[in-house]
């Protein structure tokens, strides 16, 4: 037995003006957001998360330590995302290394829920995925490591 009020919505976007989506594409005109907007935001949001070491593969990370010691650079807040943004839905990939000891099903968990978050709230666009790609575990002794070596000879 299912009442009228069980049965799902007919998708009627005129009646549903409070919906995300909708609000991007009205009668007064069309919103467009750009590929790199919605990278920026998840950039950002995936940062904020506690356990996240750095975004991006390898390489992205090479490029971003080389970028970040020219004089005038502004760190890339989209390094190690990558996105696809439709006219209402977008899809969103991100790598990382996380810290050492921390859940990575958690921390991946926490990274969909802040980055959905954050996007749809900020841009009325529907997130249809958020991919977690892993890329490595960062330990801090190996930083601690490298720097005892530069600060101490290794002859006396």
């Amino acid at each position: 037995m299912t009442s009228s009020t069980d049965k799902p919505s007919t998708g009627d976007s005129k009646t549903s003006d409070d919906s995300p989506s909708t609000a991007l594409v009205t009668e007064q005109g069309r919103t467009t957001i750009a590929d790199t907007v919605v990278s920026k935001i998840a950039g950002i949001a995936a940062r904020e998360i506690s356990g996240v070491h750095a975004l991006g593969g390898g390489t992205a990370r090479a490029v971003g330590a080389i970028r970040d010691r020219l004089p005038g650079a502004s760190a890339n807040q989209s390094q190690g995302v990558s996105v696809e943004v439709g006219e209402r839905q977008a899809a969103i990939d991100v790598q990382l290394v996380a810290d050492y000891g921390v859940s990575i099903v958690d921390l991946a968990g926490a990274i969909r829920r802040n980055v959905i978050s954050s996007v749809e709230r900020m841009t009325g666009l529907e997130v249809s995925e958020v991919n977690v790609d892993v890329q490595d575990v960062y330990l801090a002794s190996e930083d601690d490591s490298d720097d005892n070596q530069d600060d101490q000879p290794r002859v006396q």
